[in-house]
């Protein structure tokens, strides 16, 4: 009887374990994670505004446009050689890629989103792996340090391999858009749903794309347009 009650437990121990670096993955895919990124629309509010996006299809049609030019072309190559930088403990390039996204942010609003979201995701890592030896290098990026290379760095500290990282990163910034496009189109929780899905379906293609980047690549001038004309619009929702 001792040993049969002692099984369950040891078996729910081992999945504990291996349930790990899936947990430390949801938790940075989370938008409950204190960066502030439900604030910004990355542009979605300007499209609206100017009539490009107006309903599920349309809203959906601009996400995938961003995930395939920005997300899978830019930020994604980015958060994967701070990931491999931070394995390295590369500080000169973190510093580099850090640079690199504060030079390709085309408006104020982009560029204070980056700095803003990677100093809080900063603040998020120094409470909860004090310990992580990248900190140091993260802590004397100036002007700031930015979301992409944090995001990237805080998936290597937790010990997550780099592709489900990606994808976790893809996701989250994909479940904020989507509730972006439900406040800002409007559209239904459905609906919102829906396009999520949309979005899903081309995430690992937006990853196998990002891992075979050697690169970033900085060039989505419609989303540069819109993000300007946002800082002057009259009504607004989001900071971006």
């Amino acid at each position: 009887m001792r040993s049969m009650a002692g099984r369950p437990s040891l078996r729910l121990a081992t999945m504990s374990l291996d349930a790990t670096p899936l947990l430390h993955l949801l938790w940075l895919a989370s938008p409950a994670l204190p960066v502030g990124g439900f604030s910004y629309s990355e542009g979605l509010e300007a499209a609206v505004d100017a009539g490009l996006v107006h309903d599920e299809v349309s809203a959906g049609n601009w996400l995938l446009n961003q995930l395939e030019l920005v997300q899978a072309r830019a930020e994604l190559p980015v958060a994967a050689a701070a990931h491999a930088a931070t394995l390295a403990l590369d500080g000169a390039r973190l510093a580099e890629l850090n640079a690199w996204v504060l030079q390709t942010r085309e408006t104020s609003e982009s560029l204070q989103q980056t700095q803003q979201m990677g100093r809080s995701l900063l603040v998020w890592m120094q409470g909860l792996v004090p310990d992580a030896s990248v900190l140091p290098c993260l802590q004397g990026l100036k002007p700031a340090p930015t979301w992409p290379v944090v995001m990237g760095a805080a998936a290597a500290s937790r010990a997550t391999a780099l592709e489900p990282a990606l994808t976790a990163i893809a996701f989250g910034w994909a479940e904020n858009l989507m509730q972006a496009a439900v406040r800002c189109v409007p559209l239904g929780q459905t609906a919102g749903q829906r396009l999520l899905a949309r979005l899903v379906q081309a995430i690992p293609t937006a990853v196998a794309t990002a891992l075979a980047t050697p690169e970033p690549m900085a060039f989505a001038p419609l989303l540069g347009v819109h993000g300007a004309r946002h800082e002057t619009q009259y009504s607004r929702l989001f900071r971006s």
